[in-house]
């Protein structure tokens, strides 16, 4: 999906790409909203939904941005940060306990970050609060889509998700609308697709596993996203990207891994 958020984001707006990034996924849904509209429909976390949808689309914005203006490896791992959030964001949001082990996993975690920011180009620049902006917005997401998990089918979360993120992402488009070629109109729909089966399959692993399973194997999208990106553009990370990479992965699963081992919070 990367690859063509790259190549089509060249010459069309990053509002265009969300936009129909989304609306692809949800014309997918149409056939099945046919067939059962009102039992597949039904949810009684419609709030929940909702604010899974702000922080993922947010966090969207954010990321297809970066993979147009950085190397696919870097956007990759901005996005991939997300975990080194969940800790401070599940302490404020459901009172999880944040354990010594897990602040110095966040301390490490941040330190790649800065890393990937490379130190020498100024931190607070507009890439720079992108890619914090996509990792905390993604830790959020992902945070609503395992609370969603214990009462929700994996086709109904991507289905809100996408409806909700067509509307909202609707709106810039009445400014940022261009015309697109037939040759753009693939691409985009392409990024759709892969996208949708990529969220479902992520949604349905973490109905079936704990995070600190499924992660280690997520992460293998770092690893396509520099091989693609030395095949296409010639992109070869830096000493601070390999630094910054080192910490955000380690740093990611070893707070998986401390969660996993922690005693699971009382509603």
């Amino acid at each position: 999906m990367g690859v063509f958020v790259r190549e089509v984001s060249e010459e069309v707006s990053n509002e265009t790409v969300v936009f129909f990034r989304n609306l692809v996924a949800a014309l997918i849904f149409i056939p099945l909203i046919a067939k059962n509209r009102r039992k597949f429909l039904k949810t009684e976390r419609i709030g929940l939904h909702l604010f899974r949808t702000i922080s993922g689309l947010s966090a969207m914005y954010c990321f297809f941005y970066l993979i147009g203006t950085l190397k696919l490896t870097d956007a990759m791992l901005f996005n991939y940060s997300a975990p080194i959030y969940i800790p401070i964001i599940a302490w404020f949001w459901l009172s999880e306990p944040l354990s010594k082990k897990q602040y110095y996993s966040v301390v490490i975690g941040f330190i790649g970050v800065l890393m990937i920011l490379k130190p020498t180009q100024g931190i607070l620049n507009i890439n720079s609060l992108a890619g914090l902006a996509a990792g905390s917005l993604a830790a959020c997401a992902f945070l609503s889509v395992q609370q969603l998990g214990k009462t929700e089918s994996p086709l109904l979360t991507v289905f809100y998700f996408s409806f909700f993120s067509t509307l909202i992402s609707s709106v810039p488009m009445l400014w940022a609308y261009q015309p697109v070629t037939q040759s753009q109109l693939l691409q985009l729909i392409t990024v759709g697709v892969l996208a949708t089966l990529s969220q479902f399959c992520l949604t349905k692993a973490y109905s079936l596993a704990p995070a600190s399973q499924i992660s280690p194997v997520q992460y293998l999208s770092i690893i396509f996203a520099g091989i693609f990106g030395w095949v296409l553009w010639s992109e070869i990370p830096d000493v601070w990207s390999y630094v910054g990479a080192a910490c955000i992965v380690g740093a990611a699963l070893l707070t998986l891994q401390f969660n996993r081992k922690a005693k699971p919070a009382k509603p």
